[in-house]
């Protein structure tokens, strides 16, 4: 922040003679009356915030603007010196960490053969997610509009399409069994899988509410290393929402209960060549 002119004062500065509130040397003032006895009845933490506020911008012009102030990033925004493969392997094991389940497979429409540069019996993303919503028992799936037609292409016609759309509410989502989406990004350092609502990922309530949540990571091209990077990727314009597996929270005595702000299961899929066969 730049020196204030000494000439000029700030009307809502507590040392202007000028300001509503002011004082003179040795009172105090009374939007901020300092200490007080345990007890003592005092002013709102809301007033008691505001003035220290304005004590701390005393000295700051009143047009200066935050973007003419340059600031020092001089933190590292990689760190190490992983491959990319010891990288995906890094956010697998944070996924984990999280209780996601990581699953990997091979490219979406190719199946693993022993020939195949995934590995032998590398299974395809369709026929993944086939039988991770067969395994849920699931009975409807709910789409973004920019999913990939080849990724459901292996689930049976039995398992009801619910397309998402304006007209979709939350009781509609909450009577859907899962949800399958693409991501925008994913964070190795602390296992953070980011959403933008982008057509593949969808608007931010079909993840939210649905219990089950499949989620397909592109490897390595959606995998990054720290938070930095990512940033550098996303909209801050966008709805973005970060997942660190699935919805959890604790009570006071610690107790965890998963699936009150989101999903109680999430199911993650790193697909690529490089991925099929590894645990």
């Amino acid at each position: 922040m730049t020196p204030r002119d000494p000439g000029s004062r700030n009307p809502d500065d507590p040392g202007n003679p000028d300001a509503q509130g002011a004082h003179a040397p040795g009172t105090r003032s009374t939007q901020d009356p300092g200490p007080r006895a345990p007890g003592a009845p005092g002013l709102g933490s809301r007033a008691l915030v505001m003035a220290r506020i304005r004590r701390a911008l005393a000295d700051v012009p009143r047009a200066e603007t935050p973007g003419e102030v340059p600031v020092e990033r001089t933190y590292h925004r990689v760190h190490g010196d992983r491959d990319s493969t010891e990288t995906v392997d890094l956010l697998a094991e944070h996924l984990a960490d999280y209780r996601a389940i990581v699953h990997r497979a091979d490219t979406p429409d190719h199946t693993g053969t022993p020939e195949a540069p995934g590995g032998p019996g590398a299974p395809s993303l369709p026929a993944l997610i086939a039988r991770l919503l067969a395994d849920r028992g699931a009975t409807s799936v709910a789409v973004p509009p920019g999913l990939p037609d080849s990724w459901l292409s292996d689930v049976p016609d039995a398992v009801r399409r619910v397309p998402d759309t304006a007209e979709l509410t939350p009781h509609d989502l909450d009577a859907v069994s899962s949800v399958v989406t693409a991501c925008a990004v994913a964070i190795a350092e602390t296992g953070t899988v980011v959403l933008d609502a982008t057509p593949d990922q969808g608007r931010r309530r079909i993840t939210l509410v649905p219990d089950h949540h499949i989620c397909v990571i592109r490897v390595p091209d959606q995998v990054v290393g720290s938070v930095p990077e990512a940033l550098e990727r996303l909209d801050p314009a966008r709805p973005l929402t970060w997942i660190s597996g699935p919805s959890a929270t604790s009570d006071i005595e610690l107790d965890r209960v998963e699936g009150v702000h989101g999903p109680r299961t999430l199911e993650v899929i790193l697909v690529g060549p490089q991925t099929a066969g590894r645990s």
